[in-house]
């Protein structure tokens, strides 16, 4: 007995209509408002990578002192702002003149690109990859990660050490926030508790990433003989499971204490002191 559904045989078909689909008019049966998850993830990767470009080209009003934006650290070139015991390392001379956030930012901005989560968030988000589940994409044929430019995807865990890298700054720079504007310590404003915010996140972010969970416990046939790396995986794991939730808190905190850089540095106003 007929179903309605017996694949189709229509030329030229391709996608859900292929001649080994069910023959289903409809491109999907969900009723709900499922367009509304890519949509907003769309939205708000979109914001940020408004923001960050026009903060990374803007070469300007990056560092108040004792902050310097997360963006610009470190600075590895020679026209960047002097930050007393901050990380300025010189590594390319007066030949560069473009902003020295293009410099560095290519390995967080790497890092999360290559991310398990931020993949799954911008195919859906922007090339409906699929747009969600149980609703079909819009094309032809499905490669995965096996064609360049996505083969890149798989250079992740490289990402990742120097994530490792980049985070271990950023930490140095949230010790050096415990100074006053004249580089004395034992001093803590608003913008050293957005700094402690945002490292707390960002490392958190950082050792929930899969390749570290790999890392620390992967290839790994007997766990009974390596009890500090399992207990070590188990940790990152209970990480890994708010691993979405860590990805958009982070990316959140980074543009926060850069814009509080901004805020200070353009004379916007006077950080607060609590002592």
């Amino acid at each position: 007995m007929a179903t309605g559904t017996e694949p189709s045989s229509r030329p030229g078909a391709s996608g859900v209509h292929t001649a080994s689909r069910a023959a289903i008019p409809a491109r999907h049966l969900r009723t709900d408002r499922w367009w509304l998850a890519p949509a907003c993830t769309a939205a708000g990767l979109l914001a940020f990578i408004v923001y960050s470009t026009w903060r990374a080209f803007s070469n300007a009003d990056y560092y108040a002192a004792p902050y310097v934006s997360p963006f610009y650290s470190p600075c590895l070139a020679e026209n960047c702002h002097t930050m007393r015991g901050g990380p300025n390392w010189e590594i390319f001379g007066s030949w560069w003149g473009l902003s020295p956030a293009l410099l560095i930012l290519i390995f967080p901005l790497g890092f999360r690109l290559t991310c398990y989560y931020y993949r799954k968030a911008y195919y859906r988000g922007f090339w409906a990859s699929p747009p969600a589940c149980a609703v079909a994409e819009p094309h032809k044929k499905y490669t995965g990660e096996t064609r360049f430019p996505l083969i890149l995807q798989n250079i992740h865990r490289y990402f990742f050490y120097f994530a490792v890298l980049v985070a271990g700054v950023l930490t140095y720079d949230t010790a050096l926030t415990f100074r006053d504007a004249d580089y004395a310590w034992g001093h803590m404003g608003l913008g050293t508790l957005i700094f402690l915010a945002n490292i707390v996140l960002i490392w958190a972010y950082t050792v929930s990433c899969h390749s570290c969970r790999h890392i620390v416990g992967g290839r790994l046939r007997h766990f009974s003989k390596h009890p500090v790396r399992y207990r070590l995986w188990g940790w990152v794991g209970k990480l890994n499971e708010r691993h979405m939730l860590l990805a958009w808190s982070s990316l959140i905190s980074v543009a926060a204490a850069d814009f509080y850089v901004f805020l200070l540095a353009s004379g916007a106003f006077a950080d607060p002191r609590f002592f």
